[in-house]
């Protein structure tokens, strides 16, 4: 599954990107020639990479490394306008570069092969572009909860208290800061730093906040029942 974005700016200049969600692995040989020094895997390394030394780059970075580039002089509040096209539909959006590059570096990370950051890959098959938070916690918990309901049809221990969800989004959260350390020193405007810090501020309110997120989304359901 292919899914395109389109940023259009006040002067008419665009960058397109196409995100393969199934792409393959980046290669070494691929990486030596292309990769910035940031990209290497003991650069800012997440405190919880799973990764040996073996690996000579992170597979993130290197995901996000043209989206770095590319951005790193923009400032995060400019307006532009977002096209994203998937095989089921069109979005559009008139918004703050910010929310339309937090929405791309999303999906391009949740595709990534970073072990950790690939547990977000099922949100990424039913992609939603500019997702407010509480439609991130909704989808969220609601492909979590039929993980679980797999779990149990297959002789599992279904985790319905959701430990699991908050430890997922915990560990995202290492890896959201030490990859916000990695393209510090390269961005001189803020639109790349303060993508990551709204996409870390998601995984932070599964993991500090999940039972009032949910009393909110119980309170909208009840709603919507009575």
């Amino acid at each position: 599954m292919k899914i395109d974005y389109v940023f259009e700016f006040s002067d008419s200049k665009q960058l397109a990107y196409q995100v393969d969600v199934e792409r393959p692995e980046v290669t070494d040989e691929w990486a030596d020639e292309n990769a910035e020094e940031w990209a290497r895997l003991e650069h800012c390394q997440c405190t919880n990479c799973p990764l040996g030394k073996s690996q000579k780059y992170c597979p993130a970075a290197l995901d996000i490394q043209r989206l770095v580039a590319d951005f790193k002089t923009q400032p995060a509040f400019q307006k532009v306008d977002v096209r994203v096209t998937t095989p089921e539909r069109t979005y559009s959006k008139h918004t703050g570069l910010e929310e339309g590059l937090r929405s791309l570096m999303g999906l391009v990370l949740a595709t990534s092969k970073c072990p950790i950051l690939s547990e977000l890959k099922p949100m990424a098959q039913h992609h939603m572009p500019f997702a407010s938070n509480d439609e991130f916690i909704l989808r969220n918990v609601s492909i979590y909860l039929v993980q679980q309901h797999f779990e149990m049809r297959g002789g599992g221990d279904p985790d319905w208290d959701m430990v699991g969800l908050v430890d997922r989004n915990k560990r995202l959260q290492l890896v959201n800061q030490a990859l916000w350390q990695r393209i510090h020193t390269v961005c001189e405007g803020d639109s790349n730093l303060k993508a990551l810090l709204s996409f870390f501020s998601m995984a932070s309110s599964v993991s500090f906040s999940l039972e009032s997120q949910m009393q909110k989304l119980k309170a909208v359901l009840d709603g919507g029942l009575g």
